[in-house]
């Protein structure tokens, strides 16, 4: 851990002063020259994936992460002095506490949301962020915001060609002359991502693609379609429930805190196999769907928000009135209109909370007393309402929702999820799709363009439409699911692990061991793919434990 200087990622300085100085003299003095200067405007000197902390000459200390948080910046104020690292379990020592607020925002998101981390005292900057510590104060702020401004007249053939030559030029960017290599779902992205490899660099990618032999959750007829439309070295490795029992304690360990994406294992598995193949770099299409309005909640939240343009007076004395008349909620039909109705009343992001997993199971009836009474239960959600007001100007509902999926999503979620496993496998990876310029292409493309009534990205499937494979244009997205609950049910080890982690979690005073009971006997059975995830977060995090603080307790 340098105590001077640390860079992680491949930071591009846009300002070419910086650039030479930093070919000349290197990176370090670089961003000590940029920080040092009065005032900077970091968005506007350097694009590209990284996190940087470096010790200024006149004492004080400067970090910042680019605008997706691609990689980690964690920090701590130590006898005055602040430290940093890339990882928070770097900071920490045996003596350091384990946040127990944390724990309940794991179980909330599926992993911890920044500032904080599982560990009292250590912070992990979030998404866009600088922070600057002189004379003792530490000052953090954002260096860029999400800001959406659409175009007044735009023109499709005219933002197509923009579009297809700045996909072009972020693959192009991503590409270090090592074996050109990328992850093939079989989605728009991943698909997109490999057939750009080909035609930057003259010839085929190296794809790799992760299967299950699980009905409902094998997608590789559809890489294997992409795979033969661009010609790709295609690779493939079907996950079995043993590999999840050898893998889960491996890939859980790994990570410097709890973290519960499904898809971790399956991304594991893909990473290895590009690894074992002699790839060191390979390329994730992550962001596609968040940039440019593909993922099936932002239809279904234009649904709720038309109830906003229903006339007030409509609603407060016709609507509502008859929706809750004692005999007309008997009916089905009204059943469903007074659902939506009541969905629809509630703001966003509040309206998350319907669909939360933990919030559905019943809060109460999932954890312990002593569990409860540490933790504040508004917590994420005052975590959500200050992301969401965060989005600068006026814009869309969708692109507030856009902007805020580019930080729970893709910053805390699918990119550690991506570049963890990658490293444990031993390789670097690159995400064209987020990309600085496309990154501002997709602020300024119309709302209409990404969400065209109810279809999801129209316009980035209507650009690429000829390039991609009509079958992929038009497939349902499903990514690498892992059929987990499915497995845990029929799997002797697999369930094995999962009930003995969960009973730890009792033993912690975490759970209540009434729901862990139910949930093995009756609810996991009858719903193996709803609870299994239920299942799954609360295992990934006890593997952690059992890695990092096996005697913890409540």
């Amino acid at each position: 851990m340098n105590k001077d200087f640390l860079l992680i990622g491949h930071p591009r300085f846009i300002d070419t002063e910086l650039g030479q100085i930093a070919e000349r003299e290197g990176q370090h003095r670089a961003w000590q020259i940029l920080f040092s200067q009065p005032r900077f405007d970091l968005a506007t000197c350097v694009a590209g994936d990284f996190a940087v902390a470096v010790r200024l000459p006149d004492g004080s200390v400067a970090m910042a992460v680019d605008r997706f948080a691609i990689h980690s910046l964690c920090y701590r104020i130590a006898q005055g002095e602040l430290q940093f690292a890339g990882r928070a379990d770097e900071l920490a020592d045996s003596t350091t506490a384990i946040d127990v607020q944390a724990l309940f925002d794991y179980f909330h998101f599926h992993c911890i949301p920044s500032p904080t981390t599982i560990f009292h005292d250590i912070s992990r900057l979030p998404a866009g962020h600088l922070a600057r510590l002189k004379g003792g104060k530490l000052d953090i702020s954002p260096y860029w915001r999400p800001s959406f401004q659409e175009g007044a007249s735009p023109r499709f053939a005219a933002l197509k060609e923009e579009f297809i030559h700045l996909l072009h030029q972020a693959v192009g960017r991503q590409l270090d002359g090592s074996k050109a290599a990328c992850f093939l779902s079989g989605g728009t992205d991943s698909s997109t991502v490999a057939g750009m490899i080909g035609a930057v660099q003259g010839q085929p990618a190296a794809t790799y693609s992760i299967g299950f032999e699980a009905e409902g959750y094998d997608e590789m007829a559809f890489a294997r379609i992409a795979a033969k439309r661009f010609g790709t070295e295609h690779h493939e490795y079907y996950v079995t429930p043993d590999d999840l029992v050898r893998g889960i304690p491996a890939v859980a360990c790994h990570y410097d805190q709890p973290f519960g994406n499904s898809s971790a294992l399956p991304a594991y598995y893909c990473a290895r196999l590009a690894a074992e193949d002699g790839v060191s770099r390979i390329l994730g299409g992550d962001g596609g769907d968040e940039l440019f309005g593909g993922n099936t909640r932002y239809a279904k939240q234009r649904v709720f928000g038309w109830y906003d343009h229903v006339p007030g007076a409509l609603r407060q004395h016709v609507l509502e009135p008859v929706l809750d008349h004692k005999l007309m909620a008997q009916l089905p039909v009204v059943s469903k209109a007074k659902s939506y109705v009541q969905q629809a009343r509630i703001p966003m992001p509040d309206r998350l909370q319907l669909y939360n997993l933990i919030h559905r199971l019943g809060i109460p009836e999932v954890f312990s007393d002593r569990f409860l009474a540490a933790i504040d239960l508004n917590g994420p959600l005052v975590h959500q309402r200050a992301v969401w007001a965060s989005v600068q100007g006026d814009c869309s509902a969708l692109n507030r929702l856009l902007a805020f999926d580019w930080r729970y999503t893709l910053a805390e979620s699918d990119l550690p999820k991506i570049v963890g496993t990658t490293s444990l496998a031993g390789l670097d990876v690159g995400f064209p799709m987020l990309d600085d310029d496309l990154l501002a292409f997709s602020e300024r493309l119309p709302t209409a363009y990404k969400l065209n009534g109810l279809r999801l990205r129209w316009f980035f499937k209507a650009a690429l439409k000829g390039f991609l494979p009509d079958e992929i244009i038009t497939k349902k997205k499903q990514g690498f699911g892992l059929p987990f609950g499915v497995w845990a049910i029929n799997h002797a080890a697999l369930r094995t692990l999962a009930e003995e982690s969960l009973r730890s979690l009792v033993d912690r005073r975490i759970l209540q061991s009434d729901f862990v009971e139910a949930l093995f006997k009756r609810h996991l059975p009858a719903h193996p793919g709803y609870y299994g995830e239920m299942v799954w977060i609360s295992m990934m995090l006890e593997q952690w434990l059992r890695g990092h603080r096996s005697t913890f307790s409540l």
